[in-house]
């Protein structure tokens, strides 16, 4: 064909007359004889790789025979491109510009590829019919743009959602958490979550040093004179002092009605008598409060050092004794267990 010679210019496979909607890369049989004339014929293999995803262009190509398979990544199903398809044209119109997929071919493939240098030779040769490419490859890419932000959209509003999900599910777990491993009454942590305590300090080796069994004085009594709410508010308040003296890595649980322990992370004989000190102080306070008189309720506590040899069982029944003998010695008072003999602090 000449360049004098008159082409009738016919509407592109895939291009849907004026005002229709469906833009495909794809080349009428003008073009392609056109194209044909000034491009590179490659046989590649299946699975062979024409560019990744990054790279910078420099031509364009059109499948003659076989498959191509274009992975735009980012969860994006691949495009599979087949015969008269084009594709990496932004490459050939605006050189080295960086590749947005991987091609590959599918199969054993015939293409086409046209260099730079080349599409200038197909502008000289029929500048009408490569105007009219340009326009229509511009409008499809305007067009895939627009696509692509219009899913990406959708994606964020999905993510979106999906976060807003995860902080609902979270929410609920936690929720659910504080329901399973706290004291109703008190809000401090029950047995259960005393339990988990233990097994996670096992796990990782790192046991807490120091256990404080804590309970009231004739709470029975307690609630005898004054009634069961008033008994609860007491425990209420009980629970708050403790709550007070815990730090991060250390544990307050009600056990069960008016009993009480704390788990020390970090502690000695001398650390525990500062803490036992302090609840006793804070609990005698009590009396001293018009508005909480009727609560007042002196507590004895058992104190005893973690001996990393020994079971978590007999731990607790060292403390347990040691409050034992805190009750039988009158109560308001602190006892604490070091190797087998309890010794007393008192109060006052």
């Amino acid at each position: 064909m000449g360049s004098g010679d008159t082409v009738r210019h016919e509407r592109p496979v895939g291009v849907a007359p004026s005002g229709g909607t469906s833009l495909r890369a794809q080349l009428s049989p003008v073009e392609f004889a056109l194209f044909s004339q000034f491009a590179i014929r490659r046989t590649v293999r299946a699975d062979e790789s024409l560019f990744r995803r990054g790279e910078l262009g420099t031509s364009m190509f059109i499948v003659v025979s076989g498959a191509v398979s274009l992975d735009f990544g980012g969860g994006m199903a691949p495009k599979q491109l087949a015969c008269n398809d084009f594709f990496g044209e932004l490459g050939l119109l605006i050189e080295r510009h960086p590749r947005s997929c991987d091609a590959r071919a599918s199969c054993d493939s015939v293409l086409l590829e046209i260099t730079h240098a080349n599409f200038h030779r197909l502008v000289d040769q029929d500048p009408a019919m490569v105007v009219f490419f340009l326009r229509r490859t511009l409008s499809r890419v305007v067009s895939s743009e627009q696509r692509l932000i219009g899913q990406l959209s959708r994606r964020n509003q999905e993510l979106e959602t999906a976060l807003g999900n995860l902080y609902s599910t979270h929410s609920e777990l936690t929720s659910t958490r504080e329901l399973v491993y706290s004291d109703d009454l008190t809000g401090l942590n029950n047995r259960r979550a005393l339990t988990a305590y233990l097994q996670e300090s096992h796990r990782s080796g790192k046991r807490p040093q120091g256990l404080l069994l804590i309970d009231c004085d004739d709470f029975k009594g307690l609630n005898d004179v004054h009634g069961h709410l008033v008994g609860d508010q007491a425990l209420q308040r009980l629970g708050r002092i403790l709550n007070s003296v815990v730090g991060r890595d250390d544990i307050a649980c009600r056990l069960g009605g008016d009993e009480f322990c704390i788990l020390l992370a970090q502690a000695d004989v001398d650390c525990l008598t500062r803490v036992a000190d302090f609840i006793l102080e804070a609990a005698r306070g009590w009396s001293s409060d018009p508005r909480a008189a009727a609560e007042a309720c002196s507590v004895s506590i058992g104190m005893a050092l973690v001996n990393d040899g020994h079971h978590w069982n007999d731990t607790y029944s060292r403390a347990d004794k040691a409050l034992y003998e805190a009750k039988r010695r009158g109560g308001n008072r602190a006892q604490w267990f070091v190797d087998g003999n309890p010794g007393q602090r008192r109060l006052g």
